[in-house]
């Protein structure tokens, strides 16, 4: 439709850019659908465990059950696009659609970043204040914490969202990339993008710079802290409540800044492909690695994971249950 003598874009056309035959098309599909199915399984098995075990009711593993929460959430917003993507050489979607993904995912990554500066007050707290740790994180400011992350993350990325929601787009309508993300966006826009520009770097203060040195800060206090400690044995167990959460730091703000942070305008074919596979790792590949990272790494959730198969195994042995299922199939 045309407005003004300009052509008003109404959908986008989103292309992948992994060149191959259609078997290996399929290969993608297959293994992103295992991917999704996995990342799904394992984050409703991290916030089920910590529903509903005793020794999970902390708030190391509350605030884990709420990065598994935004896992879920990114996760979805990207990869079922993705798998239709695959499986059609490219796929349109609607400018709502685009606008709606775009913003989702800005505001599950946005709520993300403010969660992991705040796991990493709490293993400071746990560290150095041990003594006022059940003070300090106690069950409601806990609850706050998780709230003012997500109340912040969602509010902040509305108002940029709706900035670029404004912006004129008049073709081409080409993406070339897996998502609708905000640099793509921009540079199909027709009208000038300075405001955009302006407000992601006027609100990347409080959910990307107050984080980043929340972290640091932590952690600095936290090897200090740990250093002191005269025994090694009191070293490895005081570094082992961190090490998860410092790994999945690491690979969140690693991806991210490699994506945001380096220089993107003027980039070869290389360099684009380059940041779809980056982009890749922390749509589809980390919030399965996050799951992965905190069960593997820690003794209490493969404790609850075992007890909880064994209460289920002992309650389909018991005779109660038994009578149950033959009383059912005999109405």
């Amino acid at each position: 439709m045309k407005e003004n003598n300009k052509t008003v874009v109404t959908e986008f056309f989103l292309i992948v850019g992994f060149q191959g035959s259609q078997y290996e098309r399929v290969l993608l599909f297959c293994l992103f659908l295992v991917i999704y199915c996995g990342t799904i399984c394992g984050n409703l098995l991290i916030i089920t465990l910590v529903s509903t075990s005793k020794k999970l009711h902390t708030p190391m593993y509350f605030f884990i059950s709420q990065l598994s929460i935004t896992d879920i959430l990114l996760t979805t917003d990207i990869v079922p696009n993705l798998l239709h993507i695959l499986m059609t050489y490219g796929g349109a979607i609607t400018f709502i659609g685009c606008i709606t993904q775009f913003y989702f995912f800005c505001a599950s990554e946005a709520s993300e970043c403010l969660l992991l500066a705040v796991m990493s007050y709490d293993r400071y707290v746990a560290i150095c204040n041990p003594l006022r740790y059940s003070t300090i994180m106690t069950s409601r400011h806990c609850v706050m914490f998780a709230a003012m992350c997500w109340l912040v993350g969602f509010s902040i990325v509305l108002i940029y969202t709706i900035t670029t929601a404004k912006l004129d787009f008049c073709g081409p309508n080409i993406i070339d990339h897996i998502f609708c993300d905000l640099v793509p966006l921009l540079e199909l826009a027709c009208s000038k993008t300075h405001i955009v520009d302006l407000e992601v770097y006027i609100l990347s203060l409080p959910i990307v710079f107050i984080p980043t040195v929340i972290i640091v800060a932590s952690y600095t206090s936290i090897v200090r802290a740990v250093l002191r400690i005269p025994s090694s044995t009191g070293r490895q167990k005081a570094f082992s409540t961190c090490s998860s959460h410092l790994i999945v730091v690491s690979i969140f703000y690693w991806t991210m800044f490699s994506v945001y942070v380096v220089p993107t305008k003027g980039q070869t074919k290389i360099g684009s492909t380059m940041s779809k596979i980056i982009s890749l790792v922390y749509t589809v590949f980390t919030p399965l690695a996050n799951p992965i990272i905190y069960s593997l790494k820690n003794e209490d959730v493969k404790k609850a994971i075992k007890e909880t198969f064994h209460k289920h195994a002992t309650w389909k042995n018991h005779p109660q249950y038994t009578v149950e299922i033959i009383h059912t199939g005999m109405k």
